[in-house]
């Protein structure tokens, strides 16, 4: 037998035997994954953080807006690790990640200085795929920051292509925008307001092209008033006049293993709630 048919052939065993492996891998996910804009992580732990997160159980916790170091939140949860991103400016944005699941290796940001200031992202890579807790910046009143959320979007989607071109991603957290009509009360009136312009929009309709869906909406396409936000002015809350702008976002290919997306408005402690995602295959 010649040497290098035998070489290749060898060589393409274990190349396949590596896939085979990597497949598997990613297909046997158990995964329970929370994500939560807190809106001050030390407000939010006075009006019952801890008994929210027991009773949600999280394998994985992403928290937003944090608006604090890891030691001016003093936060410890038995059982779990945690990962801190603040902002460079006090007091100001910041992430959170909170894990029951040792992680292979943890980055913070995006590898791009013009993005990486505020504390908007963090990324857990397990063995089958990568979390990634994420804040988009928000347009603010009059759009001012408009411009640079659009620079930030595509930096995001560009980073996050990357991570799925060596395994499957999923990225949680308030993202910012309300993708389609159904998912506010009022679309008639908003949309010249942030996050939900024709252009914060087609970002995210950008990004789900990208090869990723919206869990929630994959698993519910026609459930309304599902809210995950709500203005803490004229009673929104109580009146469910909210705004879906929290997601759990996954790599198309994971779709066949999530079991469960859900929202969960009935846990207060901040002007947002959590939000649920299941993985199990």
């Amino acid at each position: 037998m010649d040497f290098l048919p035998l070489q290749f052939s060898i060589f393409w065993a274990q190349k396949q035997a590596h896939l085979d492996s990597c497949a598997q891998t990613w297909y046997n996910i158990r995964m329970r994954i929370v994500s939560w804009n807190v809106n001050g992580i030390r407000s939010c732990m006075q009006k019952g953080f801890a008994q929210a997160v027991d009773a949600l159980a999280p394998d994985v916790l992403c928290l937003q807006e944090t608006k604090a170091t890891a030691a001016q939140a003093a936060l410890e949860l038995p059982g779990y690790r945690a990962y801190w991103n603040a902002a460079l400016r006090p007091g100001y944005s910041g992430t959170a990640v909170l894990t029951r699941l040792e992680p292979l290796a943890v980055t913070y940001g995006i590898d791009r200085a013009e993005h990486d200031a505020e504390g908007r992202v963090i990324t857990l890579e397990f063995p089958a795929l990568f979390v990634v807790c994420v804040y988009v910046p928000n347009a603010k009143d009059g759009l001012l920051r408009l411009p640079y959320r659009q620079s930030w979007e595509d930096a995001f989607r560009a980073y996050v292509r990357s991570l799925d071109a060596q395994k499957p991603v999923v990225f949680c957290g308030d993202l910012n925008v309300a993708h389609e009509e159904i998912d506010l009360k009022n679309p008639s009136t908003n949309h010249m307001n942030a996050g939900f312009t024709d252009i914060e929009r087609g970002k995210f309709t950008l990004l789900l092209a990208a090869g990723f869906v919206d869990t929630f909406r994959a698993l519910h396409p026609d459930v309304r008033d599902a809210y995950s936000w709500w203005s803490y002015r004229m009673r929104a809350r109580e009146r469910n006049v909210g705004w879906r702008i929290d997601y759990c976002v996954a790599s198309a290919r994971l779709l066949p293993a999530i079991t469960n997306a859900a929202i969960h408005p009935e846990i207060t402690g901040s002007d947002h709630c959590p939000i649920l995602l299941e993985i199990n295959n």
